[in-house]
């Protein structure tokens, strides 16, 4: 064999083996579920009912966590309009498969009386100094730095000094038109990843349970039939009487949670043969349960 042919050769191997996946991880790894059966009540956070909408549609109850920290004036005015009954009677009247389902006015007539109908977007959150989060490795493609903050999936810059939430399955968010501040009444709920629409419009919040009533809607009118009617929206700290549940989410700022990212992103179980060694953060769902009082 000639000389440049044998370096040839050569370099092939030692590019053939780079581009070789890893193998998986050695030694004590945790699955998820084990993680999980290992976890104690301090590993947990009650959710804040106050924080919590809930919207009744004709097959049951779709529970949403608001993000208080990161959009608060979104967050405040929602929770005014469901205390006036504004969204109560509208409809969920866009679904697209695969994207998103959007509720409330679709005349954009009705005048909220406590609320209000326009607000500033709330892309992102500033801080002077670093915002901690609990980070993945490396950049995504969407963001430099991704992670988990206070139970939600979130975006940084490389500073950490702007934060915001990313769209995942469930995302809570406020639909605008072409002007950066023309939302205020009209959410949406995403049914599967959306993230090239993060840091274009404001996400507050993310569905804690019910995505299944949310999938169950009419995909097109039906004749003589309401289109998927909204029939109320409350915040679940007016409901005491009627709605007790109480949630629990994961306290994503744990050392227990990065173990769960971990297992998540090498997944140690035998019966995977192939372990990419990434986890995106769509793809690590916070764990979240109801409390058994």
């Amino acid at each position: 064999m000639k000389k440049s042919n044998v370096f040839l050769a050569s370099s092939l191997l030692i590019l053939s083996g780079c581009m070789q996946q890893p193998d998986k991880p050695q030694g004590e790894v945790r699955s998820p579920s084990e993680i999980m059966n290992a976890a104690t009540q301090s590993n947990w956070r009650d959710v804040d009912k106050e924080n919590i909408l809930r919207i009744t549609l004709e097959t049951g109850h779709v529970y949403v966590e608001l993000n208080e920290r990161l959009a608060p004036n979104h967050v405040n005015n929602i929770k005014l309009l469901a205390r006036e009954q504004f969204y109560n009677g509208l409809s969920i009247y866009r679904f697209v498969e695969g994207f998103v389902a959007q509720g409330g006015d679709q005349t954009d007539t009705k005048i909220p009386q406590q609320g209000k109908k326009r607000l500033d977007a709330e892309l992102s959150f500033k801080t002077q100094s670093r915002l901690p989060i609990t980070a993945l490795d490396g950049s995504d493609g969407y963001a430099i730095r991704t992670g988990f903050l206070d139970g939600f999936a979130v975006g940084q810059n490389r500073n950490a000094t702007k934060t915001w939430m990313t769209h995942c399955t469930g995302a809570f968010a406020m639909a605008r038109g072409n002007e950066i501040n023309s939302g205020g009444t009209e959410f949406y709920i995403t049914l599967s990843p959306q993230r090239y629409l993060d840091r274009n419009i404001t996400v507050f919040g993310r569905v804690l349970e019910g995505m299944e009533h949310v999938q169950k809607l009419q995909r097109q009118p039906t004749s003589g039939r309401a289109y998927n009617p909204i029939l109320s929206v409350d915040v679940l700290a007016d409901l005491s009487g009627e709605d007790s549940t109480q949630f629990e989410v994961f306290d994503t700022s744990t050392q227990l949670f990065q173990e769960l990212i971990a297992a998540r992103t090498n997944r140690p179980e035998p019966w995977f043969k192939f372990t990419p060694n990434y986890a995106d953060v769509c793809s690590v769902a916070v764990p979240t349960r109801r409390k058994t009082m």
